[in-house]
């Protein structure tokens, strides 16, 4: 009866994933649907108004823009030539800026730079590019036709945003555009040396870019791809394998090759997702040490654990249990960071809701099959020991007798 409880609960934590599968794939393909038929994805749908002021939190007509790596221009031009401008771009230190050039290079532009100080507090200067020293760089002064509402940055999540209002005497149209980012915060006003800047052409009269420069569409699709491939890793086949070779080795032989089976496919899994997002990494510039150090270190892991299969050594070896220590803990350990790795990446994506609803629910359907069939397996070993104890009085009366 015990017996077919558990089989039964294993067809159910097949089904639950098989249904955390669907979900997550259906939720994805609207989100892919609405990414790549839409210029302005789901990062455009953020609503503004729980962090930001008005008036950059209500813009009329809005416009929102993909520009270069994670960086979303959102801008609105009125009539009497009043552009409001909300720049937001992933981030973890350092300081991220906008600029405004006339023949697009460096020299003598004027920029808009924010950062968060180490206390949290949210910073954002103009600046006016003298010269390519750090000391040329003046903060407090440029071109930028600044207007009485205070530029504003705000950090949610692991996205910074920066705010500012300008002033023309005529419309703006084809401007260029120059973005930049350090991974140092500025020292006593005085920005660090950027790691990364790129120049874009962009008319804020159609919001078109040049397209030799327009990459970010590829970009977020490979974020899409990264995650997906993570989490059905990391998230589903490895941990589903777990499942299989703790609580089906009543099976002989099946629980083996299922195990293997799953695992396999999880540690491909795992593989491509790490190329994917180096990949992306090195698209991004992204300065985002935990993800990427978890990331290699859980697939070091998995590694490991591709040469444990190889080396295993026959079950009346004396290292086997040595063997099965290191193996069990380690696939633990390579589990639990992996799923840390997950949420952390659905963080510093901002990902979409279904991203977090979908993980959320895999995440809870795991745990509520282990808790189950981990009381199911403690029950029978504790009824299997009461029946059958390891030092029985008939067993050492009948081996005195002998």
């Amino acid at each position: 009866m015990e017996e077919c409880s558990r089989f039964g609960l294993l067809k159910m934590s097949f089904f639950l994933f098989v249904g955390s599968i669907s979900f997550i794939h259906s939720s994805f393909v609207v989100e892919g649907a609405n990414l790549e038929g839409d210029s302005n994805n789901g990062l455009c749908n953020t609503d503004l108004t729980s962090f930001i002021p008005f008036p950059y939190s209500n813009l009329p007509d809005m416009v929102c823009k993909p520009l270069w790596n994670s960086y979303l221009l959102r801008y609105s031009q009125s009539k009497d030539n009043e552009i409001t401008i909300v720049l937001s771009t992933i981030y973890t230190s350092g300081w991220v800026g906008i600029g405004f050039s006339r023949d697009g290079k460096m020299l003598n532009s004027s920029c808009m730079v924010g950062w968060v100080n180490l206390e949290g507090q949210g910073r954002i200067k103009q600046y006016h590019v003298k010269g390519f020293t750090s000391s040329q760089i003046k903060p407090d002064e440029g071109e930028l036709p600044l207007t009485n509402v205070p530029p504003f940055v705000a950090l949610q999540g692991a996205t910074i945003y920066l705010a500012f209002q300008l002033k023309f005497n005529t419309t703006l149209k084809t401007q260029p555009i120059l973005l930049a980012f350090s991974t140092k915060n500025p020292h006593h006003h005085r920005l660090t040396v950027h790691e990364d800047k790129t120049t874009i052409n962009f008319d804020f009269s159609s919001g078109k870019t040049d397209s030799s420069v327009d990459l970010s569409p590829s970009i977020f699709k490979d974020r899409r791809t990264h995650g997906t491939l993570a989490l059905l890793g990391w998230g589903l086949f490895l941990p589903l394998g777990a499942i299989l070779a703790r609580y089906l080795r009543h099976k002989d032989g099946l629980w083996y090759y299922l195990h293997v089976g799953f695992q396999f496919i999880g540690f491909l899994l795992g593989v491509a997702a790490v190329i994917v997002g180096l990949s992306l990494n090195n698209e991004l510039h992204a300065y985002i040490p935990a993800h990427k150090g978890i990331g290699i270190f859980v697939l070091v892991l998995t590694i490991l654990q591709v040469f444990a299969f190889f080396t295993r050594p026959s079950t009346d070896s004396k290292y086997r249990r040595y063997w099965n220590w290191y193996h069990n803990w380690l696939g633990r350990i390579c589990l639990f960071f992996g799923a840390v790795n997950i949420v952390l990446g659905i963080h510093l994506a901002g990902a979409e809701p279904a991203w977090k609803i979908g993980y959320g629910f895999l995440v809870g359907a795991v745990l509520v099959i282990v808790i189950v069939l981990e009381t199911l397996l403690r029950l029978r070993r504790k009824v299997e020991y009461h029946d059958h104890p390891p030092f029985s009085m008939d067993s050492i009366e009948k081996e005195i007798s002998l």
